[in-house]
């Protein structure tokens, strides 16, 4: 299939999965269209069992390989919703929670990454160095997934901003320590595979800060030429032109293009909505955009719940897997309860935000993605299956439960 046809099929399924969703499962959007597809794929791998002639799951799976995920999302998908989850995130509430936000997104991230690396090599037996890859692609909070989600959830406007804020900022940080780990730990295949610790610290460095250094650059001009045009149209196709071309400006550059993105959405949708744009031009690309987030991560759940037939599930697999969601939450507690002992003689806490933020720090396709860009290997099977599995119950039963947990802990944190 072509790219016209790819397309075409992926939002026809998006579409009536959606639909069944809404009139029968009503569960919040993303959840809804995940569960569907994953109904699907697994009722049409069940009849292809009782009846083996059909052929059915090895023509899809030819088929969901030949959309590659990693590529359509890392890609493609990515930026834009990286700039619509960003856009409407309160940057003034940003400024207040910056320092718990910089820890959870650079210690926490780390952190994370070496509990769930030592864990998985403990657990399965993988060198530590792959382990490690996999700890840094399965510890980013995926802000897409905790953005629809905890919209749909209809939790507290604050308590979503922090979980919300940070998670598109560790998702940037997570995505460069799995390029420098991944370097590291597949020589042959990467373009830094020869590099010392030195080396490492140095990309790392590059592609961090020169991803925040561009997404302010060029939201800055692309607000300056802004506020002397007033025409809606020509200024959302700004907005649209912004993330599309500094996305790949980045990925030309080497620098982090996710945080690219997060920043140019910050500055645009905090800067250039308040002084700018006019009342109308504001009107329509909030609208654009929340538009565009909704059907890209109708799609993204959608691909979820069909990359299904691209794991292969075995005794051994699962086991991982099971074993990889305890780790993950294990790693992700340790990620928010250490920032918070650290600033805890400085700023007071509320008893509610280790387990809400816990809970809350959902994966998502990013994890998925990233696993799906690793070089073939005796372990990248194994990788797949238990991130997949992570992510999936992350996305169903953390984020079908994380409003409950939020409303049973008590008020919302003051501070976090």
């Amino acid at each position: 299939m072509d790219i016209l046809q790819i397309t075409s099929a992926l939002l026809v399924l998006a579409a009536l999965f959606g639909s069944v969703n809404y009139l029968v499962l009503r569960l919040p959007a993303a959840i809804g269209i995940l569960i569907v597809a994953l109904l699907a794929s697994l009722g049409l791998m069940g009849l292809d069992r009782l009846v083996p002639g059909l052929g059915i799951e090895d023509t899809i799976r030819a088929g969901v390989l030949e959309i590659e995920f990693s590529d359509a999302l890392l890609e493609g998908m990515l930026g834009l919703l990286l700039f619509a989850g960003a856009l409407h995130v309160n940057l003034e509430a940003l400024r207040r929670e910056a320092l718990p936000i910089l820890l959870m997104a650079t210690l926490g991230v780390g952190l994370s990454t070496v509990v769930v690396g030592i864990g998985f090599s403990w657990v399965t037996g993988v060198p530590l160095m792959v382990a490690l890859v996999f700890g840094a692609l399965i510890s980013p909070t995926d802000p897409v997934a905790v953005l629809g989600v905890l919209r749909a959830a209809r939790l507290k406007k604050s308590l979503e901003t922090k979980i919300a804020g940070e998670s598109l900022f560790n998702d940037g940080v997570g995505y460069v320590v799995f390029l420098v780990l991944a370097g590291l730990a597949f020589p042959a295949a990467g373009a830094h595979g020869d590099a010392s610790l030195a080396d490492a610290a140095l990309l790392f460095l590059q592609e961090a800060l020169g991803g925040i250094l561009l997404g302010a650059v060029l939201g800055w001009l692309a607000f300056r030429l802004m506020r002397r045009i007033d025409d809606y149209a020509l200024e959302v196709l700004i907005t649209l032109a912004l993330v599309s071309g500094g996305y790949s400006l980045s990925l030309a550059l080497h620098v982090s293009a996710p945080l690219m993105a997060v920043v140019a959405g910050l500055l645009i949708g905090d800067v250039g909505m308040a002084r700018g744009m006019s009342e109308e031009t504001r009107k329509y690309v909030d609208a654009f955009w929340k538009l565009i987030d909704e059907i890209l991560n109708a799609v993204l759940f959608l691909l979820i719940g069909i990359e299904v037939f691209a794991v292969a599930f075995t005794m051994d697999t699962l086991a991982a897997g099971a074993a990889a969601i305890l780790l993950a939450l294990v790693a992700r507690l340790v990620a928010v309860a250490v920032p918070v002992l650290v600033l805890r003689p400085f700023r007071d806490f509320s008893a509610g935000v280790i387990p809400i933020m816990t809970w809350g720090g959902l994966k998502g396709g990013i994890s998925v993605a990233l696993v799906l860009s690793l070089p073939d290997s005796a372990w990248t099977p194994l990788l797949l299956a238990a991130a997949y599995m992570v992510v999936v119950f992350s996305i169903l039963v953390q984020g079908l439960t994380v409003a409950p947990l939020a409303r049973h802990v008590g008020r919302e944190p003051d501070l976090i």
